[in-house]
């Protein structure tokens, strides 16, 4: 018999990750507690944009989200290019009959979106509380909440570690691999002479990856570069930067003729080895942090939490951190964690340098995918909705 708990579930982390759980999980008839270490996390003033695939609008479709977020900008191609070789190949969302292959967003609205939804159902939600230690039974799992000078205790039978809890799994020694890529990205937001026509360009270049996705009147820019070379380009003028910027992409998308809301950001790959452990399992950046190359780190995670929930769903009213429902979960995820993560690392080995031989291959391997249509197909289906079972 199954010793009484304070909840049946408790989540870790109200970013859309967590709280897409919560919000999936309303009607489970499971107890849920959603942390928030944040006592506010709105995230009102960010400026920071998100690429989410089409599989992704589904899933914040199927949570009742998507109508809600706002102005979102479709990509309904994509032009990939290396810089200073031939081949290139262009994805097109028709291909595949959808509307678009994926749009940009501006993180907040999906925060503020998400943020709505968890008051309008009324879900069990403390904020300012951080998880700081965790201690797992066969029965249940205590979870130790920091709560502004004060520590207290609770019980779960699953505790999910989702947004910015990726300390907490490392504190119960679960094992992380880490790649330090020894880039940072530059991004901000880029006007151009020339609109956009919903078309996103991934250009690979020596130094790394450049992308411009469409976004609103003009493109959201992921420039990869050397950490020298990312301060240099933060500190520089904004004319002068749109003029290293023209030059290091090209004239594709235009004139560049404005910057705003330039930050930088180290590029790491981050993973838990096992995202599972005894009555507790990580999701989204909790399991995993990805390059950008690709835009599969956030689009992973909503998968990781759906299945999650759908997991659930089916266990019914069961044991949620029992091993049969973990073990299921972990052999569903499996596929598509893995693949996803060694795509990611691997586009970045193959198209981060200027081997003449590799220069070649990568060429032929563009212009091959312009060639055979079916193969084309089954990579876009790949990136959109992830790998299958």
């Amino acid at each position: 018999m199954l010793s009484k708990t304070d909840y049946d579930i408790v989540i870790v982390g109200g970013g859309p990750v967590g709280a897409g759980v919560t919000i999936a999980l309303q009607a489970s008839g499971f107890s849920v507690l959603l942390l928030e270490s944040r006592i506010d996390n709105s995230n009102s003033d960010d400026q920071r944009t998100l690429a989410l695939s089409f599989g992704s609008r589904l899933i914040l479709e199927r949570l009742g989200l998507w109508s809600q977020i706002g102005p979102a900008t479709p990509i309904q191609s994509i032009h990939v290019s290396q810089r200073g070789g031939f081949g290139r190949t262009l994805l097109l969302a028709q291909e595949l009959e959808l509307p678009a292959l994926g749009y940009v967003i501006r993180y907040s609205l999906l925060q503020q979106t998400v943020n709505r939804a968890l008051k309008s159902l009324a879900a069990n939600l403390m904020t300012g509380a951080q998880a700081v230690s965790m201690d797992s039974t066969s029965q249940a799992i205590e979870i130790g909440i920091q709560t502004q000078g004060s520590r207290q205790a609770i019980s779960a039978r699953l505790l999910v570690i989702a947004d910015g809890g990726a300390g907490l799994g490392l504190q119960s020694g679960a094992t992380t691999k880490v790649q330090e890529y020894g880039q940072d990205a530059v991004v901000g937001l880029v006007g151009t002479s020339q609109p956009h026509a919903n078309r996103a360009f991934e250009r690979f270049t020596p130094d790394g990856p450049i992308a411009l996705l469409p976004f609103q009147n003009g493109y959201a820019l992921v420039w990869t570069a050397a950490p020298e070379t990312a301060d240099a380009l933060l500190a520089l003028p904004a004319s002068t930067f749109l003029d290293k910027l023209q030059l290091h992409f090209g004239d594709r998308a235009g004139r560049f003729s404005s910057i705003a809301a330039r930050a930088r950001f180290p590029l790491t790959l981050r993973y838990a080895a096992d995202p599972v452990m005894p009555r507790a399992v990580m999701l989204g950046n909790a399991a995993q942090s990805l390059h950008p190359i690709a835009g599969q780190g956030f689009n992973l995670g909503l998968r990781d939490a759906w299945e999650l929930s759908e997991v659930l769903l089916l266990h019914g009213k069961a044991d949620p951190g029992s091993s049969a429902c973990l073990s299921r979960y972990r052999a569903g995820r499996r596929p598509d964690r893995l693949r996803s993560i060694g795509l990611t690392h691997s586009l970045v080995k193959i198209f981060s340098n200027d081997v003449l031989p590799l220069r070649a291959a990568r060429g032929t391997a563009l212009s091959l995918l312009d060639l055979v249509p079916s193969g084309k197909r089954a990579f876009m289906q790949r990136m959109i909705f992830g790998a299958l079972r």
